[in-house]
């Protein structure tokens, strides 16, 4: 836990209700109030952690400054605390409460898009998606059971070692006061101490949080465009169709299929596919993932599996060669069925031209009619750029789909060292 002190200033007299601290001649509005700050965190019964400890008074006492910029002999100091606490996923009530500001924040800024239940929300706050590092903290509110927001942020292990990935859920209620920075800075601390100089960043574009980032002088980088599709609109056989009529484009292909993790026999070719990826468009200076058969079985299926979720695949083999082409997945969570959500989809360059995505992907939604009769919507998400898999959305019934999301890489420099307004 750390703190973080805010002040309030009201009454007469010349008097700081900090412990330890009393009035005196007036000095400096700084030096006073790095002062009492420090006197304050002397006198605290509470212990901070081992990266957020008091050595840094400096810095926490800068949070004293943010309302007003001097203290007046009729002003009167006192302070607020804000705990920030780290995510225990063992705490039914942390969870509880973190998981009602990720359904706030998407009844504010996404309403019509699929919802995160709390077991998929308490296996990402503990170990991603792909079971790199992470840390998640969050804030608990005023009343008992309550958070006003929640980070997470990855710490990759393999490339991009200077790099965190920051997502920050701030409550409705919590986003006009110092909740948004407070927990921002806290987490640049956090990548400080981890060696990390540089935030990437994702949120809905033109909401709030859009907004704030924005504000702190995060700058925009890729443009992911949501498209969502309805399968309601879709006439029973329809994928089917699409499926035959791009297959005689693709001959001396075969297609397999399997649910859950990948079998060993295909962990291979599914790393093959993963460092296909490493040609789509990405952010300038984002260094490619180099996976294999171990980082595959580790990494790749352990944190989906559990989740809980049910996941299917759907793979081209090439005959003459047994390597695998091409590859979709896509996972349905079974506390929100109506939902499917679209994972992975790659060809390798050495067998593309012959439709193979969009042959996989017709597979899938064919597949997918029998396996999961309740799934109603799916969604995806492509880079603004990458007009080949736009293409193949589209050609599915794919329709876009607000917000989209925004990626954004801010320096953790910046954060530590933003001045005071």
């Amino acid at each position: 836990m750390v703190l973080a002190a805010f002040r309030r200033l009201s009454g007469s007299g010349e008097r700081s209700e900090l412990p330890g601290v009393r009035g005196g001649a007036p000095r400096g509005r700084a030096a006073r109030q790095l002062d009492a700050l420090a006197g304050f965190a002397s006198a605290s019964s509470w212990t901070p952690g081992p990266l957020t400890g008091w050595a840094d008074r400096r810095w926490q006492a800068r949070l004293l400054l943010r309302e007003n910029q001097s203290l007046s002999a009729g002003e009167q100091c006192s302070l607020v605390v804000m705990r920030i606490v780290a995510w225990d996923p063992a705490d039914p009530a942390a969870l509880a409460a973190c998981h009602e500001v990720q359904r706030a924040v998407q009844q504010a800024d996404d309403p019509l898009g699929p919802p995160k239940s709390a077991r998929v929300l308490r296996t990402w706050l503990s170990e991603g998606w792909e079971r790199n590092p992470c840390e998640a903290w969050w804030a608990p509110g005023a009343a008992d059971g309550t958070a006003d927001g929640w980070y997470w942020m990855e710490l990759p292990d393999k490339e991009n070692l200077s790099r965190a990935v920051l997502v920050l859920a701030v409550h409705p209620r919590a986003r006009g006061g110092d909740v948004p920075r407070e927990l921002t800075r806290h987490a640049a601390q956090r990548a400080r101490e981890s060696g990390r100089t540089l935030f990437e960043i994702v949120a809905w574009r033109g909401v709030p949080s859009d907004a704030f980032w924005r504000a702190m002088g995060a700058r925009p980088t890729q443009l992911e465009a949501r498209r969502v599709l309805d399968l309601r609109k879709a006439p029973p056989g329809h994928f089917a169709g699409i499926r035959d009529s791009v297959a005689p484009a693709a001959p001396g292909y075969s297609l397999v299929t399997w649910t859950g993790v990948t079998p060993e026999d295909r962990l291979a070719g599914v790393a093959d596919m993963l460092n296909a990826m490493n040609d789509a468009p990405h952010s300038e200076g984002y260094e490619d993932a180099a996976w294999d058969v171990d980082r595959v079985r580790e990494r790749a299926d352990s944190s989906h599996a559990r989740m809980g979720a049910r996941s299917y695949s759907v793979a081209a083999i090439h005959d003459a060669t047994g390597e695998m082409a091409a590859l979709t997945q896509l996972e349905v969570d079974p506390d929100s069925p109506e939902w499917g959500h679209q994972g992975l989809t790659a060809v390798t360059q050495p067998h593309r031209g012959h439709r193979l995505g969009l042959l996989v992907k017709a597979a899938m939604l064919d597949w997918l009619a029998d396996a999961e009769p309740k799934v109603e919507q799916i969604e995806t998400g492509n880079d603004s750029t990458n007009q080949h898999m736009i293409a193949v959305n589209e050609a599915l019934g794919y329709e876009i789909f607000q917000p989209p999301w925004q990626w954004f890489e801010l320096a953790v420099t910046d954060v530590l060292n933003e001045e005071v307004s």
